[in-house]
């Protein structure tokens, strides 16, 4: 079975700049670090062979649903990583000639980007790392359907950092909810493939009997 590193929304909106500082809460220089990790471990994905997958979010108003620019309204938020800005350009990564990249239009969950599913299940990819950001907002949204679609799951925990919730909290979930494995980026054995039975780990949705059955 396949394994696909997820790349979360790395965006200067989200890592770099003034509104990022001015949202993000942690430790100084967690974003900094984060996004280095994670491009280590773009690196050492594309040096073991695994896919790398990129997910970037376009938050102009125009692609907001009601429901989201009643929240921005309510909660005095403005929109962020508009297109062809500089805040929706990637930050420390960037897609290699022939990644993929997948764009959310005013969402928080990856598989709400057109062709992302169809991409993985016509890779085979059945085991996701995820990295980016935020632990606790985009990168659980993905994590969250990703699980109930049968993906298993590997987050690398100092390649991301949570916004509202402390990290260890939202990993803590991610492991006991999703059943997520949590590794460092340093330890590539450990996430670039997977071990574990054939059947334990066959690729979603890869037959009828995985979608067919009462709901």
């Amino acid at each position: 079975m396949r394994t696909a590193l997820v790349v979360v929304d790395l965006q200067n909106d989200f890592c770099a700049g003034p509104l990022a500082a001015a949202r993000f809460r942690g430790r100084p220089g967690t974003l900094e670090r984060v996004t280095a990790n994670a491009g280590r471990a773009v690196e050492l994905a594309r040096r073991a062979g695994t896919e790398v997958v990129f997910v970037r979010f376009l938050g102009d108003v125009e692609y907001q649903r009601p429901s989201w620019r009643r929240r921005d309204r309510v909660l005095g938020k403005a929109p962020k990583c508009l297109a062809g800005s500089w805040g929706a350009q990637f930050h420390g990564v960037a897609p290699a000639p022939g990644e993929r990249v997948f764009t959310k239009y005013a969402c928080f969950d990856a598989f709400f980007a057109h062709g992302f599913g169809q991409h993985l299940r016509r890779r085979r990819i059945g085991h996701l790392v995820l990295a980016g950001v935020y632990a606790d907002v985009c990168v659980d949204s993905t994590a969250r359907t990703a699980f109930q679609k049968g993906f298993h799951l590997t987050v690398l925990t100092d390649c991301t950092a949570a916004l509202h919730r402390s990290d260890e909290e939202t990993l803590r979930f991610m492991e006991t909810v999703y059943g997520a494995r949590t590794v460092t980026h340093d330890r590539p054995g450990s996430w670039t493939r997977c071990d574990g039975e054939e059947g334990e780990w066959s690729p979603p949705e890869a037959s009828k009997a995985a979608s067919a059955g009462p709901r």
